[in-house]
């Protein structure tokens, strides 16, 4: 039958046992694991230092964290117009305050929906919406007896299914998470999630006033973006945040939050380090201050021409990148300026780096990675900076949400932008759209560009950009990729764009292209699934730095999937995104190239052995 769980949320407190090897003890306010006290990051700027000095001198002269807490917008813009927005976007400033003050309701909440018999919570987000609790999750793990917790943020329709069709829709609660209440993906896993359970339940001879609704939570704003939700008058829950809270600082609200209390996680002491940070980012001294110190090096670094932050995590908390990466690059990648997020690529000799390197080393008591950190050393040795911060527990993740997003305000004020808009973000949505209406028409999809290469033996096809197509190659697989090579600037970041199922497999694929790439070219490289680096890294590429070199990969669909009550399918869905965002890169003059896959894990290795042949010396 369909789990039980009154509407009224429930505020009980109750202590629970430490879950073996995890931090997930709930405890009474006044009983804390983290440290509470955290000191600014290690820096060995080397080079660089002189230039920190003075911006550390004029941070100290204009008052640059007072103003912060101040909100005062006139720190990023002296236009009236992006001031004013500004102030609608500094709530994050008291998230951990004012969240902490939700606990009871966050645990009576959690409480009641483990009590009611489900099993399993699926995020259904994207970017900031999605990242946060898999962040948390995959940090702590679920607590005994609690939630398992999924995410869902690829149309792939295989991704999709292997996702979601083995879980039973009666035990499985949906959170639908969307600051704005009309993001495409969210509301199209929705429309997937509502049939089953909606058949499931008919199947069950469930009666008529039962619905899948009862079975649906929403995370969003409050208003239009609410009101945008399909059911959103019926469903289960709805959690509103602050609408001053953008979605990529929005880890320590309900986004974060609500998946949290279902996997057993301590709220009271993930929150209580977050509001021991932000205090100590209330200290007026910028060197004492941990996170204006750390935005102004990564800010003066970034101008230097160091803007590839490369991050080094201890495997616990390897996925913190992930989420830093998002906060980063939609927040400073704009107007032809940039830092540029560089996660889990994989470790290479100190020679294979280039001059653009900076590395941020991420440690955790009792969870060692001595090859991260004889490589940080090698290359402090070797002149390149260095930053170094380390945790003393891992529930001080909540700490270091809030450092960064500190740091990024700061370093946004650095580099003379706005770090709190994402101007590019609709460009390839739009192109996406219009795709989409000729699906909405019952139109067939367009033709792709003619293919530079089709290799039948290896079921890969590449599609060039406009200066590949007017311009005249070899034909052959290795010669393409070998002239799409030679198009990337001194100081490229080679960014692989995966529109293809995320699977262990795929993405082992990925990481072995990103270390050949960058050891043959001393390039910096990321690796993003899509559309999920669309809300992302997709700002970045479009509006950042323009040094950005792209290999996009697409793939058939075999069993494609549709959405129901939709005009197109997932599988159209994601290949419309992609044409979308390759229409995008190559409007902004990039160098870009399409490698279709027939299988993904088998092209993927055939890739790999073309790019080898390409990359080798002549």
């Amino acid at each position: 039958m369909l789990p039980n769980l009154p509407r009224a949320r429930r505020a009980m407190k109750v202590k629970r046992a430490r879950a073996p090897g995890r931090t997930t003890m709930r405890v009474m306010p006044d009983d804390t694991t983290s440290s509470q006290t955290f000191t600014i990051p290690d820096l060995s700027l080397g080079a660089d230092a002189d230039a920190f000095d003075a911006l550390v001198r004029r941070a100290r002269d204009e008052q640059w964290a007072t103003r912060i807490w101040d909100r005062d917008p006139m720190l990023w813009s002296t236009n009236e117009r992006v001031q004013a927005a500004i102030a609608d976007r500094l709530g994050w400033l008291d998230a951990p305050a004012h969240f902490g003050e939700q606990v009871a309701a966050l645990e009576g909440f959690g409480e009641g929906v483990r009590d009611a018999g489900f099993t399993t919570a699926v995020v259904g987000g994207m970017g900031g919406s999605s990242l946060a609790p898999d962040v948390f999750h995959r940090t702590f793990g679920t607590a005994d007896g609690w939630l398992d917790l999924r995410v869902l943020d690829s149309t792939d329709p295989a991704a999709v299914a292997a996702t979601v069709d083995d879980l039973d829709p009666l035990a499985t609660l949906w959170i639908v998470a969307s600051k704005s209440g009309t993001t495409t993906e969210p509301l199209a896993f929705q429309a997937d999630a509502w049939d089953r359970a909606e058949r499931a339940l008919r199947s069950h001879h469930a009666p008529r006033n039962e619905h899948a609704a009862e079975l649906m939570i929403a995370i969003t704003d409050p208003g239009k973006s609410v009101e945008a939700i399909p059911h959103h008058d019926n469903l289960r829950e709805v959690f509103l945040n602050p609408p001053d809270i953008g979605g990529r600082y929005s880890a320590l609200t309900y986004v974060g939050l609500v998946p949290a209390s279902l996997i057993g996680l301590d709220l009271d002491p993930l929150l209580a380090s977050a509001q021991a940070m932000a205090g100590a980012c209330h200290d007026p001294e910028p060197t004492s201050n941990p996170g204006v110190s750390l935005g102004l090096a990564i800010g003066t670094l970034a101008v230097a021409g160091r803007d590839k932050l490369t991050f080094i995590a201890d495997p616990s908390i390897e996925s913190f990148g992930s989420w830093a990466e998002q906060l980063i690059a939609e927040s400073t990648g704009k107007h032809g300026t940039g830092i540029i997020p560089i996660d889990r690529e994989p470790l290479g000799d100190i020679s294979a780096y280039g001059s653009d390197r900076v590395f941020v080393r991420l440690s955790i008591a009792g969870d060692e990675q001595p090859a991260g950190d004889a490589l940080v050393d090698a290359a402090a040795a070797a002149g390149h900076p260095v930053i170094r911060i380390g945790l003393a527990d891992p529930i001080d993740i909540g700490a270091e949400a809030f450092r960064w997003e500190f740091a990024t305000a700061v370093a946004g004020a650095v580099l003379g932008i706005d770090p709190f808009d994402q101007p590019n973000v609709e460009e390839a949505k739009d192109l996406t759209r219009k795709v989409l209406a000729a699906a909405e028409s019952g139109a067939k999809p367009a033709p792709p560009p003619p293919a530079l290469v089709v290799d039948n033996a290896n079921g890969l096809t590449l599609h060039g950009d406009a200066s590949l197509r007017l311009t005249a190659g070899d034909g052959t697989l290795v010669g393409e990729l070998a002239r799409h090579i030679a198009r990337r600037k001194a100081n490229a970041y080679l960014a692989l764009q995966a529109f293809i199922e995320p699977t262990d497999a795929t993405a082992a694929g990925l990481s072995r292209i990103r270390a050949l790439l960058r050891d043959a070219t001393r390039c910096a490289t990321t690796a993003g699934f899509g559309p999920r680096f669309l809300h992302s890294t997709g700002q970045l590429h479009k509006g950042g730095t323009p040094s950005g070199w792209f290999l996009q990969l697409t793939a058939d669909h075999p069993v494609d999937r549709p959405i129901p009550g939709w005009p197109y399918t997932f599988g159209r869905l994601i290949d419309a995104q992609a044409e979308g965002d390759f229409a995008a890169i190559e409007s902004h003059e990039l160098p870009i190239l399409r490698v279709h896959l027939a299988d993904p894990e088998r092209g993927l290795a055939a890739l790999e052995a073309a790019l080898h042949e390409a990359l080798a010396p002549t």
